[in-house]
């Protein structure tokens, strides 16, 4: 298999870390990645926190492969300025969107077999500029990927699926809609299908209310929204059940009667998948032409720099990816 492509992330957050403490961690056993990083700085931070990792920047990402067992391989994306641990700055903004338009490139290319991308600081990016919510609406656009891109968070405890992301609760339950909520599980089923083999995929459909809105008594989103985008669900042929109680749907024997949680906001998704199993959580973008992950965490800009991040995350992401791309 031909290597992963690892993004830089907001070099004042963990991601250095990470990348380090996962090569130490992977390259006797692999799966191999490749780092679009600033080497010096990679160099820097290993030998600030005392790691024995040998940096070797590239030119060809079909060479990683062969290095990766001796050294942590290095396609060079220079930072404007040098990051300061837990401070970002937008004045390397533009490298941290090269490392990702690059990595997208390779893969597009099939120079490398997927994108794992390290954590990244919106709210720095959106600064300089960006004009995307997030890495999801700026990768559907470097690939052309039609359809709906969606979020799965992933473990070996729970797949979580949220219909709206990135916005307030109030603007969330404003902007759902049956065609999302359709758009959303459509294009999960197929991905449970033909990336992680499931062969008839089965979709829990969370509810919007306390109690799934108790008849009505508690709000009227099921009757309104929920229950017609399962009705079209079912039409098509596709395994669904619901409207779930969102406070019942993830007890452990619930979870034995479904492959994925399909939820109507971001924190009814996140917060049972962290907290049932933040370590090993993955963030798997749905709707691709491209395997694409990341840990399940952010920048942790309270930590960087201090040597107490945690790579488990990482690796189930780089770990995944491959098992996808296989």
């Amino acid at each position: 298999m031909k290597p992963l492509a690892l993004t830089m992330g907001d070099p004042a957050g963990i991601g250095g870390e990470l990348t380090l403490l996962t090569w130490l961690r992977l390259h006797e056993s692999g799966p191999c990645f490749v780092a679009l990083d600033d080497p010096g700085r990679l160099e820097r931070l290993a030998r600030d926190m005392g790691l024995a990792v040998p940096v070797q920047a590239i030119t060809d990402a079909s060479t990683a492969a062969e290095i990766f067992p001796d050294a942590l391989p290095v396609l060079p994306v220079p930072l404007a300025v040098p990051p300061i641990p837990g401070q970002p700055d937008q004045a390397n903004a533009a490298a941290i969107v090269a490392s990702i338009e690059q990595a997208t490139k390779l893969a597009l290319a099939g120079e490398v077999s997927g994108v794992v991308t390290n954590p990244i600081n919106k709210a720095a990016l959106y600064q300089a500029g960006f004009a995307y919510p997030g890495h999801t609406e700026f990768l559907a656009a470097l690939t052309g990927a039609t359809g709906k891109q969606i979020m799965m968070l992933a473990s070996p405890m729970l797949r979580v699926v949220p219909v709206t992301v990135h916005a307030s609760l109030r603007d969330s339950i404003a902007m759902l809609t049956t065609e999302m909520i359709v758009a959303a599980a459509r294009t999960t089923a197929t991905a449970l299908r033909r990336d992680f083999g499931i062969a008839a995929p089965r979709l829990a459909i969370a509810g919007l209310n306390p109690h799934a809105g108790e008849q009505g008594a508690l709000g009227s989103e099921e009757t309104t929204l929920v229950q017609p985008a399962i009705d079209i669900l079912r039409a098509e042929g596709i395994d669904v059940s619901g409207p779930w109680p969102p406070d019942t749907m993830f007890t452990a024997a619930a979870r034995t009667r479904y492959d994925v949680a399909i939820c109507m906001y971001h924190d009814q998704a996140l917060i049972p998948l962290k907290t049932l199993d933040m370590d090993h959580g993955v963030n798997v973008t749905l709707g691709l032409p491209i395997v694409r992950t990341s840990p399940d965490h952010g920048t942790a800009f309270d930590i960087a720099g201090k040597g107490v991040a945690d790579p488990t995350s990482l690796i189930a992401a780089i770990e995944l990816a491959a098992m996808l791309v296989r």
